[in-house]
């Protein structure tokens, strides 16, 4: 399990976020590289779906971040995004995928924030060891299919 080095997607803000992100490359801070970035236009317009299609495909974690409430671009989209974080979580602990996805609010300005948080979300994750939960249910869904078939 010492080998293990997680797959962690994230979706980001494009305006704070992403430019957070941005700062901490260009300040040349050291940070875990195993996060991959998605650039979404506002987290109040991120899809659940799209966090449950990163599992499948393959995630071992998803991490959300976006602007500080009060600074959002676009006005309200961190707020939605933080109530549909709220709904969202039951949902996850229902599939089993506790502790794999972290949301955070990250400004631009905040370069060395966004290095602690990939560093953090990547030990936790390194604990947790590989999500392998999607490919059960896959296997047991067409099992299921060839039994069900006469």
């Amino acid at each position: 399990m010492n080998d293990f080095e997680p797959k962690i997607l994230a979706f980001v803000c494009n305006w704070c976020t992403y430019l957070g992100a941005d700062l901490a490359g260009t300040s040349r801070l050291k940070y875990a590289p195993n996060v991959r970035i998605i650039n979404i236009p506002c987290t109040g317009r991120l899809n659940p779906l799209f966090v449950l299609k990163a599992f499948e495909r393959g995630a071992d974690g998803v991490i959300i971040s976006g602007c500080h409430p009060a600074d959002c671009h676009y006005t309200s989209g961190s707020s939605i995004a933080r109530r549909r974080w709220i709904v969202f979580r039951r949902l996850l602990d229902v599939l089993g995928i506790q502790g794999r996805v972290h949301f955070f609010w990250v400004s631009a300005a905040e370069g060395r924030k966004w290095a602690d948080i990939t560093d953090e979300v990547t030990q936790s994750i390194k604990r947790l060891g590989p999500f392998t939960a999607f490919p059960a249910l896959e296997n047991a869904w067409a099992a299921s299919r060839r039994l069900a078939r006469p």
